[in-house]
């Protein structure tokens, strides 16, 4: 037989017992004994002994308290289980060895197969020859027996018994020191009911030896895991579920406050239906019965688990902890403190028995005391890292409630959080290298690359200012610098390298230069001391930017205190410097073609607009903001023959390059139509198939206005493109209805076109899309704003044009760097012809006209006093009208205008329109043209609604 098949269903296996943790106990508790756990291994360690000496098959100890009503098996080895379970609770009337031995106080033995004895009881087996017991009585009362289960055949002999007697000394000895302890009679009466101990719940609970059964309710078995519909209510069942190295002791403390007619404590472990165990904490007193007998406790039970301090046993352990260990009563004073919480908070040694705050000022801020306070109020164990103000070391606090007060424990983590803030920082700093390689590699411009540099750069080590140079034909330039003084900038920008020794070094030698003090740099670098006054700093990190083997620059980090540069800090500056020079040579490349897009689209785009009679105008151009590439957004103003103007403005669709050369050959073919006098609608249709010729992924809007200043009459033609802002003199502002027709390269012939009459001092406002549609505001929206900008603007007699751009572009474009497309705006004041300078007659087809013509020209500018034309005007009209009547018909008509020229104009019916020829010697005709042309300043000719009108202009004669 196995020594684990000897083991009882209320007791747990030795090896089971020994892996559980120890539990400590509170000063002054009363169970347990004084060896600890190990105390009941002892126990049965001495009954195996005992065993073998004897020769027995097994041995095993029976306890009755006072006045119970049978015995309780505490410990055995080497039975069986079953016989373990029938001899689990002994009754002290039954005729069996130990009971025997109780009553008798003598030594007995039954053979196993005595009728009526030992074998004769039902249930109680006996696997050997007999049992002898002896009595085991503690001083002071508490009764019982130890038995040997022997193996050979007769009674033992006496050398047997007093072996045996000897066994049942020492186990009496043993339960006389595990009691040894002092009692509780002076912890006080906590009396019967349901209360709440902090966390913990008291119940009703006691014991009736006398009857062996326990006294509980629900609740009582509620805190003992058991349920009230299987549990039997006996003492003997209860026993099963008591710890093995518990139970002893329990018996012998139970005994004693029943002698004592004492008040009693108990701590003890039961077992859970889980296999687990939880703490109890029995309190109460003996109940004496009439006869003076007491065989009932009674009193309250309480779950104690995890609640209990020993500080008699664990005190030795917390002496050699390597954390600081610290136990505070309910009045906070310090009731102990290991060697280690002296060394971490009082070198002195004085710490026991002083007031927690006073003893350890860290612990007074009110954030940490109000943490310990809530810690203790909430039952509710916590925890804080804690700076202290002394040494600046970091301890770690771990606060725990017990009954009795608080526990403190501070482990020193300044070691722990100096790693973790380098592992942070380091951390930190690689997250911002990540940041500021990602913004380098989205940089476009070189102020980009300053703006990336200067957001992530600095930061990461701390710096105040930033520069970073070029050098051009042997001279120093600034890409873009922070932090810098406007002076101190303006003084070294074009300087020869050679002449600024430490960024001479970075840009010719290559080669980092650290400088970490004003007066390292003066030492360095006398002839210029006065470098540090002039640009306010006192540490220069000077980087060269080398990019596919060559030098692009400089880069200069700039301290206003003085830095000693690590060894750490100047490897990484020079691993960033080559993220910094390849993004400034990618930003560089695109700043120059940049620029030279730029500078073309610029020089696509007039000058200058001219000064005409008809109107006063102005225009802007503002570029897409930075990063974007150029667009084909462009304008004109453009003088035709009787002073009228053409106003255009247009934007091909996309950006770059391409576009913009698009938008000058564009810009190219209107003026080049224009200056053919062809109708719009016509002039349309060739720009179409012009952008057609270009390929299908060109595309563009087009407005184009022709303003008559002898009629006060627009025509207007669209293609895709916004209609115009008409403001009239009042300040009422209008967008025409004008037919729709689609964009040029996507549009079918034929154009449609609209006329509108343009009062005296009309403002006439074009635009492309950029300045009334962004991605938060709808072309609609921005139209009514571009209305109500202008109404306002003509009402308060913002009467320039220039002005009036201006103020269109702050109001609907208040930040240009950030526009998504670029903008043209086009502002023109409308001016009418006065009537007196404006002279017409109609004239007959016949050879009489030239006649009349010169009669009415002679009389018209005698009335204008410019008899000096006369007659080179009369021979000019003589020529045309001739012609007319030779080869066109229909109504003629002949117009007289004064302007900054003198116009004469000849319509006829007849849309043949006249060319200029040489003509042979022999020829009759082919010379009228070229007299003209030699009379004349210009001349030309336009179709009209019924035919042609042909068109001279003269200069005026200078006002002597």
């Amino acid at each position: 037989m196995s020594l684990d098949e000897g083991r009882s269903i209320g007791a747990a296996p030795v090896d089971a017992v020994d892996t559980e943790p120890p539990t400590a106990k509170r000063p002054g508790a009363p169970a347990g004994g004084t060896d600890g756990p190990g105390g009941h291994e002892l126990l049965r360690l001495g009954l195996e002994q005992a065993m073998a000496v004897l020769g027995g098959l097994g041995c095993m100890v029976h306890l009755g308290v006072l006045g119970s009503s049978g015995l309780y098996l505490v410990a055995d080895t080497g039975l069986p289980s079953a016989l373990v379970r029938a001899w689990g609770e002994v009754g002290r009337e039954e005729q069996v060895p130990p009971a025997r031995a109780v009553r008798e106080r003598t030594a007995v033995w039954m053979p196993a197969d005595a009728p009526g004895e030992a074998g004769a009881v039902p249930g109680r087996p006996s696997s050997g020859a007999g049992i002898l017991s002896v009595p085991l009585t503690v001083s002071g009362g508490l009764q019982g027996a130890v038995s040997v289960v022997t193996s050979a055949p007769g009674e033992p002999g006496a050398e047997t018994q007093r072996l045996l007697g000897a066994v049942a000394e020492w186990a009496a000895d043993w339960l006389r020191r595990s009691t040894a302890l002092p009692g509780a009679a002076d912890t006080g009466w906590y009396g019967s009911g349901e209360q709440m101990t902090g966390r913990e719940v008291m119940v009703s609970w006691g014991w009736d030896f006398g009857g062996g059964a326990v006294v509980g309710d629900r609740s009582a078995l509620g805190i003992l895991g058991l349920d009230h519909g299987t549990f039997d209510g006996r003492i003997g069942t209860w026993r099963h579920l008591v710890h093995p190295q518990d139970l002893p002791p329990l018996l012998a403390r139970m005994d004693e406050a029943i002698r004592a007619r004492s008040a009693y404590s108990l701590e003890y472990r039961q077992r859970q239906p889980d296999g687990s165990y939880r703490r109890l904490e029995a309190r109460g007193h003996a109940r004496l019965h009439a006869d003076g007998t007491s065989v009932r406790l009674i009193g309250t039970l309480r779950d104690i688990t995890g609640s209990g301090l020993d500080l008699p046993s664990a005190g030795r352990a917390l002496l050699d902890m390597s954390d600081g260990f610290l136990a505070v009563d309910r009045r906070w004073r310090i009731v102990f403190a290991n060697p280690e919480a002296e060394r971490l908070l009082d070198p002195s040694g004085h710490l026991v028995s002083r007031v927690l705050w006073e003893a350890v000022p860290d612990l007074r801020e009110p954030g940490v005391e109000n943490a310990c306070r809530q810690a203790a109020d909430d039952g509710r164990p916590a925890g804080f890292d804690l700076r202290r103000c002394t040494d600046g070391r970091w301890l770690h606090v771990r606060l725990v409630p017990v009954p009795e007060g608080l526990t403190i424990s501070f482990t020193d983590i300044t070691r722990v959080r100096r790693l973790q803030d380098q592992q942070d920082a380091a951390g930190e700093r690689t997250a911002r290298i990540a940041e500021l390689t990602r913004a380098l590699a989205t940089a476009v411009t070189g102020r980009d690359v300053v703006d990336v540099v200067d957001a992530f750069m600095l930061p990461l080590f701390g710096a105040d200012g930033v520069g970073v140079w070029v050098q051009e034909r042997g001279r120093i330039f600034a890409v873009g610098t922070v932090g810098y003084p406007a002076e101190f900038v303006k003084r070294i920008e074009g300087i020869r390298i050679e002449d600024t020794p430490p960024v001479a070094q970075a840009l010719i030698d290559c080669v980092p230069n650290f400088i970490p003090s004003p007066e390292e740099f003066i030492r360095r670098y006398p002839g210029m001391a006065d470098i540090p006054d002039a640009d306010g700093k006192k540490a220069w990190a000077m980087l060269p930017l080398v990019a596919s083997g060559h030098s692009v620059g400089c880069c200069t980090l700039a301290y206003e205190r003085p830095h000693a540069f690590t060894h750490e800090e100047r490897t990484l500056l020079t691993a960033l410097s080559g993220l910094v020079a390849q993004a400034l040579e990618r930003a560089r490349l695109y700043d120059a073609e940049h620029g030279r897009a730029q500078e073309l689209q610029r020089g696509l785009l007039p000058r200058t607009l001219p000064s005409l009679p008809a109107v006063t105008a102005a225009a802007r151009y503002l570029p897409a903001g930075e990063g974007m590439e150029v667009g084909g957004d462009w304008y004109d103003v453009i003088p035709l023959s009787a002073d009228r103007v053409a106003l255009v403005i247009g934007d091909v669709m996309g950006h770059g390059l391409s576009e913009a050369v698009t938008m000058g050959r564009l810009r190219t073919a209107v003026r080049t139509l224009a200056d053919l006098e062809l109708p719009p609608d016509e002039m349309f249709i060739h720009l179409n198939d012009l952008v057609n010729g270009l390929g299908d992924d060109f595309y563009a809007t087009c407005l184009y206005a022709v303003y008559d200043p002898t009629s006060r009459l627009c025509c207007l033609t669209t293609a895709g493109h916004p209609p115009p802002a008409v403001v009239h003199p009042d300040g009422t502002a209008h967008f025409p209805d004008l037919p729709l027709n689609p964009p040029l390269g996507a549009a079918d012939p034929p154009f449609d076109t609209a006329v509108i009459e343009l009062p005296e001092d009309s403002l006439l406002v074009l635009y492309t899309d950029g300045l009334v549609e962004s991605p938060d505001r709808a072309l609609d929206r921005g139209m009514a704003h571009l209305a109500q900008v202008l109404c306002t603007a003509q009402r308060s007699g913002t009467a320039d044009p220039k002005s009036l751009c201006d103020c269109l572009i702050a109001a609907l474009l208040p930040d240009p760097q950030r526009a998504l497309d670029d903008t043209a705006l086009l502002v023109a004041r409308t001016h009418a012809s006065a009537p007196a300078d404006l002279a017409c007659w109609p004239l007959p087809g016949d050879p009489k006209a030239a006649g009349q013509a010169r009669h009415h020209i002679h009389d018209q500018l005698d009335a204008w006093d410019l008899q000096e034309l006369a007659m080179s005007t009369e021979l000019i009209v003589s020529e045309l009208v001739g012609n007319v009547v030779r080869h066109a018909k229909g109504p003629v008509m002949l117009r007289l205008l004064r302007s900054r020229t003198l116009i004469c104009e000849l319509a006829d019916g007849s849309a043949t329109m006249p060319r200029i020829r040489r003509a042979a010697d022999m020829d009759e005709g082919g010379r009228g043209l070229q007299l003209i042309a030699a009379l004349t300043d210009r001349w030309g000719a336009r179709y009209t609604p019924s035919g042609k009108c042909i068109w001279t202009e003269q200069s005026l004669p200078t006002a002597q």
